[in-house]
């Protein structure tokens, strides 16, 4: 228990990188760069433009500041500052479907590429952005734009393309700093945020299921719930209430053993003592009485029946009841030996029965003496209950088709509705203090070993009535 204690412990706090805060941690840097990429791409593609058309509106100055001059020539000195102020090689504008070239340099180049600025979008800039930082060469290429101060239907000049080269990437490592900065604060912000509401209350439902597992018995490891109302705190109820349902389950399985054990031992001795009153019972037989003529029978009957019981449970040692050894006998004789039977433990209650005479029955007789003995006590028991001046209990039978059906009813004070739904299961209820609980539960048993059905046809403050559906050998598939 030690071992594997230490060893989900090392994996949970060994696993903290590659485990769910990991992969939050990981998914929320890849995520936020992810968008700080799609924004540093217009971003770079945005800077080329306005370079250019930074360069238009100084070009378009110095031309302007050109034509201002009467003979619109200017000397060679003032042509060459003008151009250097600019930062182009030559300026020509467009005026009436007219290119005029205002401003060249003393020996210019040609260009190697044009880019026409008055079409396209940031978006398909992104691409020239990108091979103007990572060009081998300083090429002259042509920019053509509308001039800001409209002097003319369109703007041309000439420029090198190094300066936007390191402008360029000047500006992508500024940007690049600022987004690994800002990706950094918002993942660990995200990260925080995901941590605190998501990460932590999953960590604590894994160890608490894991502390569960370990120890299921212990009360105090029942995971308390947060209280939240969204899904986590839909989990968290859940599995407070299954861990509850299964200790409940787990206490009555170790009742159930320790009754197995218990039983076990109180058979043995009780087997013994039974058959020292078989004996004293044999003897009774012979006395001359009439009473004891008429109940020396029963008795020795009940003592074989019960040392018999008693040897098949040390004998298989197990909850399991043995398979029914079936036969077609009359109902009425077995009734009227179970309600001699309880006439003689509580004479007060009045027992009445509906069985005809010619009513046969296909079930094993032992089985069916104890249903019908368990749900006939547990009908004086209710009674006892609530003792009345005319008490009865009354057992009717009848059959329709394969299947025979009897009544067992009485004068109680009824079941109550929240017992109704567990009636039949064992250490569930009880009709007295003291009791176990066990009569209904081991009737319903037997009832379902002759493939038949047990049921609590009406239950009100007049009395109880269970009925027993019992279907013959040969209708037991149709039923």
């Amino acid at each position: 228990m030690t071992d594997d204690m230490g060893s989900n412990k090392s994996q949970h706090s060994g696993g903290r990188l590659t485990g769910l805060s990991g992969q939050v941690l990981l998914l929320t840097i890849i995520f936020v760069m992810l968008g700080e990429v799609l924004i540093f791409l217009p971003s770079i593609a945005n800077f080329r433009v306005q370079w250019m058309k930074t360069r238009i509106a100084q070009a378009e100055i110095a031309a302007l500041a050109l034509e201002a001059s009467p003979t619109e020539m200017v000397p060679t000195d003032l042509n060459n500052a003008l151009l250097m102020g600019a930062g182009v090689e030559a300026v020509a504008v467009m005026r009436a479907d007219k290119r005029s070239l205002i401003l060249k340099s003393e020996n210019p180049a040609l260009a190697e590429e044009t880019f026409d600025l008055r079409n396209g979008s940031y978006y398909t800039a992104v691409i020239p952005a990108f091979r103007a930082m990572f060009v081998s060469s300083d090429r002259l290429i042509n920019v053509i734009d509308y001039p800001p101060a409209m002097t003319g239907s369109s703007i041309e000049i000439a420029v090198h393309e190094w300066p936007l080269r390191d402008a360029l990437i000047n500006f992508a490592l500024r940007i690049l700093g600022v987004s690994i900065v800002l990706s950094f604060i918002v993942a660990c912000l995200i990260y925080a945020a995901l941590n605190r509401f998501f990460v932590r209350p999953m960590l604590k439902l894994s160890a608490n299921m894991m502390a569960f597992g370990e120890m299921p018995e212990d009360k105090s490891r029942v995971i308390a719930p947060s209280g939240r109302g969204d899904e986590l705190g839909m989990a968290e109820r859940q599995l407070e209430s299954m861990q509850k349902q299964l200790q409940t389950l787990l206490q009555q399985k170790t009742h159930l053993a320790a009754l197995g054990l218990a039983v076990s031992k109180v058979s043995h001795d009780l087997r013994n003592m039974l058959t020292s009153a078989q004996l004293i019972s044999d003897r009774l037989g012979e006395v001359k009485d009439a009473r004891v003529q008429r109940f020396a029978p029963k008795l020795i009957i009940s003592l074989n029946r019960a040392i018999t019981f008693l040897n098949q449970t040390l004998t298989y040692g197990r909850a399991q009841e043995l398979p029914p050894r079936r036969e077609v006998f009359a109902l009425k004789p077995l009734v009227t030996d179970v309600f001699e039977t309880l006439q003689l433990e509580n004479p007060r209650i009045s027992l009445k029965q509906s069985v005809p005479a010619e009513l046969s029955v296909d079930a094993d007789r032992e089985h069916l003496t104890r249903i019908l003995t368990n749900l006939v006590r547990n009908a004086a028991q209710a009674i006892e209950s609530r003792p009345q001046e005319k008490d009865v209990i009354s057992v009717a039978a009848s059959r329709e088709g394969h299947d025979v059906r009897i009544a067992v009813k009485d004068s109680g004070p009824g079941i109550p509705p929240a017992v109704r739904g567990k009636l039949f299961q064992a250490f569930q209820t009880a009709a007295r203090p003291g009791g176990t609980g066990l009569g209904l539960a081991i009737s319903a048993e037997l009832v379902q070993a002759h493939g038949g059905q047990i049921k609590v046809a009406s239950s009100s403050e007049e009395g109880t009535s269970i009925e027993i559906c019992l279907p013959d050998r040969n209708g037991q598939n149709g039923h």
